[in-house]
């Protein structure tokens, strides 16, 4: 089948030896030159598949954002081309609906058809604000400066402002985002007496400022002289310059103005956001990557700005830098580069013992030049050098030198018959360049189900095959067409010393594996042969025992692992609408609690304590991005910024549990979660979504489930996934109000006017934009006498108090309406507890006897697991669709070059054993199966096809060579010992630094490599042992059809 053939590139090559080496030294220069110049990232830039509609609707109690605005982007976005799945958050004062893309859809075509959907819509209030249409992105945040001190909010601010402006004016840094901070805000406060002795409203005082206060262009006047601009100039900035507004004028001239009657103050928004470190008021610069910029560099500018920053603030203000993602990236990058070193060298030891030194130098070449070679395409496929693409090229270490391993084996093994070694050369590439060329194929194949994993998950992982694919190709250019002439082109023997003794140690390592081939590894393969179909029916026996303990959840399962951070942090959220000061109350408490534990450990283990009060938590990572991020005074987050691991004797996880403890019970606490891992997250492991029209009885199922979870061992942080909201008063006019001419908007917008605000202005000021609002004076905001005693203005100029104009029902508002696909819904979470609690028990529980019993009891409620649960489904769907494609792939791969249908089968008998030592290495490592062991496990799939092919190949050599299936089989064997069982060595220990590395933060890629470094490992047995009897048993099988007549002589070997 594979013929030797004197013609062709491959003799070309090996004969020019110049032309081969020119070859290799234009991958590796070019790829040296290239590769400097390509972007750096700890993590892959990418679009998320996902579009955000955000509608403020200032004011609004959910229920009115829900009507109002939800409802109507929902059914403008629902039915357009590449939609998926819109989810919606109605919240108090502002609504979201994320929209989710099919996969593969053209995401920027896709947000102009959302947003002109959205433009379309005629229908929202008029109090709601333009909609922000934008297609999410992973943030590419490099560091934060964190400025704090005993100054007050005013000038921190001002402070922060302008270190906002000295960072953009470093031509190395492009973005940076204020955090931390409340909007800035003018807030005029008008009595209602004074309202009442000039016959006012608010919003008359409000549309007094908006005509006064502005800045409008006149067009101009074309003269002989030129053109002269016009424009009117009354925009004011600043609270001062608002005084001397005229409000009232008499009819003697005289004028009240705005200064007379109200107080105007220049301040903030009426938020309750608050920041601190380490017990002082901060505020937060946030500096982001852009386009080319590398983490290290930017970083360092930011550093080397905050040093002499501080040379220059006054006593009492301090700068500091916080969560630095170049120290990740530079650690990591360092950790993946070291593994690769080592692997590196690994595999030439392991070479070098079982080859000519000469020769395994010249098949390890093929890695350098391989990966080097491949970051000259880098820019071609848009690939940058990040923590998933350096891991790309770790698995390639061992893998890639596998056809070099079998062309220069071969080749070796060619010497032994050729006194010329440039004969020897061509002849050992020729006999097994299409067994090589197909491998390489296989293994090309092996990795494209990473393309069709969806979500975050899928654009991390997508970009493995654009490094692999490339490797791989120019490994098989550099094994066929450089290798060759390099070893045909080499002195017999070489007397150099060094040399001389390293071939005399590999020629004693050659006569140890040929007696261990003779001695024992045949005798146990004729004898696994003679008992073929015994052996067979054992290796199925342990398949479908270690298929059994994965599937009955003996052997956990985590859909990512976490990845451990230098950081810890507690998220607290209390009854919707308490006082902030009891926030605040419950924030100190936890930071008490972390300093006393830093307090045990000793002095220099933290960086910092960073308190934020009012906003939502902060996030880390690339991840799911959030849904609707609800501000609040009920909300608060502790983070402590710990040193380096190497640097402290405790690891985060160790910190959070005594951390957790030491907080213990808090009363009235709504939520109290704590987290330590950084990195991609799908979501709680536990979420189940609950789905009814009716919100009480939503509520009322939600929480009784909640009560139920909290019976399962190793759950923790439990969210039922609602509270109580706000108290709420509702109004309906009276008759009596209605007969005075007073309509419902009169009503509602003199009440809005008085306790939220009427805007009069919005504008820019500088970099900020500013809101100028009119309102009461906030101690007439502050009570609920003053809300009864409010004087409600009718169209003729009377007045009537509030409580006679409307009649007041006591209520309370939603504190969020969340709506999936249409439907409201209220999601059920919780944590596991690792080493503590199954999810995949737990979940299996629930779907058998908690949720049907919920089923039953309220009638109308449907559930289904979201979060984790529904990222590991499509993950798990979209990953055996691509192992289905790649399985077919192979075969066709396989039965091209053979000829047959049949015996890609024998060799595809592998795949499912790659599984057996894949599960057999977590748990001699002591990892949970994850979906990253699962990418490894389908990566596997081509790997270990290539051993099981070369057998099969020297097999069918043997028997045109006139051997019984049976000698033809046993002698391929022994013959391929040696590749095969180089290409297994080689592939383990090039990954063995990354399967065995310890660093916490190794954790989120180590299991991949475990999968296919121990899958390949008994796959070389499973090869050796168990593809000859299944070789065999389908020769019993054609000579039974034979013998029955229905095959004949010539169909037996199809």
């Amino acid at each position: 089948m594979f013929g030797v053939n004197k013609g062709g590139a491959i003799a070309w090559m090996a004969k020019n030896s110049v032309a081969a080496n020119l070859l290799m030294s234009i991958l590796i220069i070019g790829g040296l030159l290239v590769g400097p110049m390509i972007k750096q990232e700890v993590f892959p830039d990418f679009d998320l598949d996902i579009v955000r509609v955000s509608v403020p609707y200032p004011g609004a109690s959910p229920a009115e954002v829900e009507q109002s605005v939800i409802l109507a982007v929902e059914e403008a976005v629902r039915g357009l081309d590449g939609v998926d799945k819109v989810t919606s958050t109605s919240g108090e004062g502002n609504g979201l609906v994320v929209v989710e893309l099919i996969r593969g859809t053209e995401a920027n075509k896709a947000l102009q058809d959302i947003k002109s959907a959205v433009d379309r819509i005629t229908s929202f209030p008029e109090e709601a604000e333009r909609p922000t249409v934008s297609l999410l992105a992973a943030r590419r945040e490099v560091i934060t400066v964190v400025v704090y001190g005993d100054g007050d909010e005013h000038v921190m601010r001002s402070l922060v402002e302008q270190v906002r402006d000295d960072l953009l004016a470093n031509p190395e840094i492009t973005y940076v985002e204020l955090s931390g901070v409340r909007d800035y805000e003018i807030s005029i406060e008008v009595p209602q007496e004074v309202l009442r002795t000039y016959g006012l409203t608010l919003g008359d005082v409000a549309r007094e400022v908006r005509k006064t206060a502005i800045e409008l262009p006149g067009g101009g006047i074309k003269t002989n002289r030129g053109e002269i601009l016009l424009r009117t100039m009354e925009r004011r900035d600043l609270g001062i310059e608002f005084k001397d507004i005229p409000i009232v004028s008499g009819r003697d001239g005289s004028e009240v103005r705005l200064g007379d009657i109200a107080t105007i103050v220049d301040g903030f928004a009426d938020t309750d956001v608050a920041t601190y470190f380490n017990g002082k008021r901060a505020a937060l610069v946030k500096v982001y990557r852009v386009g080319d910029q590398t983490p290290i560099k930017l970083a360092a500018e930011v550093k080397k700005y905050v040093a002499n920053l501080n040379k220059r603030l006054p006593a009492g203000l301090a700068a500091e830098t916080w969560r630095d993602w170049s120290e990740i990236y530079y650690d990591r990058i360092n950790l993946l580069l070291r593994n690769a070193g080592l692997g590196l060298i690994l595999v030439l030891i392991v070479l070098g013992t079982f080859l000519e030194i000469r020769l395994a130098f010249w098949v390890t070449m093929g890695i350098p030049v391989s990966i080097i070679g491949a970051a000259l395409l880098m820019p071609a496929f848009d690939v940058s050098f990040n923590m998933i693409s350096l891991f790309a090229f770790i698995l390639t270490l061992g893998i890639v030198v596998d056809d070099a391993i079998v062309v220069g084996e071969n080749i070796y093994e060619m010497r032994k018959r050729h006194d010329n070694y440039l004969d020897a050369a061509i002849e050992g590439a020729k006999n097994v360049a299409v067994p090589v060329t197909f491998s390489v194929l296989t293994n090309i194949a092996a990795f494209f189900p990473l393309f069709f994993v969806p979500g975050v998950m899928g654009k991390l992982f997508g970009i493995m095959p654009a490094i692999i694919v490339p490797v791989f190709t120019i490994s098989l250019i550099e094994s066929l067409f450089v290798l060759p002439a390099h070893l045909g082109h080499q002195k017999k023997k070489s007397s150099f010393f060094l040399f001389a003794i390293l071939n005399w140690l590999t020629e004693h390592v050659e006569m140890a594996l040929e007696w261990f081939i003779k001695n024992l590894y045949r005798p146990v393969q004729r004898f696994c042969l003679s008992f073929r179909y015994a052996t067979v029916a054992a290796g199925i026996a342990v398949l479908a025992i270690i298929v059994g303990l994965v599937g009955s959840g003996r052997i956990e399962f985590r859909f990512m692992p976490k990845v451990e951070g230098d950081q810890s942090m507690a998220s607290i959220e209390l009854a919707y609408g308490v006082p902030v000061e009891n926030t605040q109350q419950v924030t100190q408490h936890i930071l008490q609690c972390a300093q006393k534990i830093l307090d045990d450990y000793g002095d220099g283990h933290s960086r910092g304590i960073l308190a934020q009060v009012g906003v939502p938590p902060m996030q880390g990572g690339p991840g799911r991005p959030a849904g609707l991020s609800q501000d609040g005074g009920h909300m608060a987050s502790v983070m402590v910024y710990f040193v380096p691991i190497d640097k402290r004797p405790f690891t985060a996880v160790e910190f959070t549990n005594k951390w957790r403890k030491c907080v213990g019970q808090i009363p009235g606490l709504e939520l109290l979660t704590f987290k330590y891992n950084i990195g991609p997250s799908a979501g709680s492991p536990i979420d189940v979504q609950l789905i009814h029209q009716d919100v009480p009885t939503l509520e009322k199922a939600a929480e009784e489930l909640g009560r139920k979870l909290e019976k399962y061992n190793g759950i923790r942080d439990i969210d039922d996934g609602f509270s109580l909201g706000k108290p709420q008063l509702n109004f309906k006019l009276k008759p009596a109000a209605r007969a005075l001419g007073l309509r419902a908007e009169d009503l509602g917008r003199q009440v809005r006017n008085s306790f939220y605000g009427a805007e009069a202005l919005r504008q820019q000021r500088g970099r900020n934009e500013l809101k100028v609002m009119v309102r009461l004076p906030e101690n007439e905001r502050r009570s609920e006498f003053y809300l009864e005693e409010l004087l409600i203005r009718t169209p003729q100029g009377g007045e009537l108090p509030l409580f006679e104009a409307a009649s007041i029902e006591r209520g309370r508002a939603y504190t969020e309406i969340k709506r999936d696909d249409g439907r409201r819904v209220l999601n059920v979470t919780a944590d596991i507890i690792e080493g503590a609690g199954s999810s995949q028990k737990i979940l299996a529980d629930l779907t058998s006897t908690v949720l049907p019993e919920l089923m039953k009891k309220y009638r109308g409620l449907t559930w289904s697991f979201e979060g984790e649960q529904r990222d590991q489904r499509k993950s798990f769907q979209a990953l055996g669709f691509g192992f289905l494609f790649v399985l077919i792939v192979i075969y066709a791969m396989l039965a091209i070059p053979f000829g047959s249908y049949v015996q890609p089968i024998v060799i595809m008998v592998s795949i499912p054993f790659g599984i057996v030592g894949a599960v057999l290495g977590h748990a001699i490592m002591g990892y949970e199966l994850s979906m990253i062991s699962t990418m490894g496990i389908v990566a596997l799939a081509g790997v270990v096809v290539n051993d099981s092919l070369v057998l099969i190949d020297a097999a069918n050599q043997f028997h045109r060579e006139g051997k019984v299936p049976f000698e033809a089989i046993s002698s391929a064997g022994q013959r391929r010992f040696r590749p095969i069982l180089l290409t297994s060595l080689t592939t383990f220990f090039g990954l063995m630094p990354m399967i065995f590395e310890t660093s916490v933060q190794a954790r989120f890629l180590v299991p991949m490599a475990i999968s296919l470094g121990y899958g390949i490992l008994f796959a070389t047995v499973i090869t050796l042992l168990l593809v000859p009897s299944f070789y065999l048993i389908v020769e019993d099988l054609r000579a039974a059809l034979t013998f029955v007549g229905i095959l004949d002589e010539e169909q037996t070997h199809d």
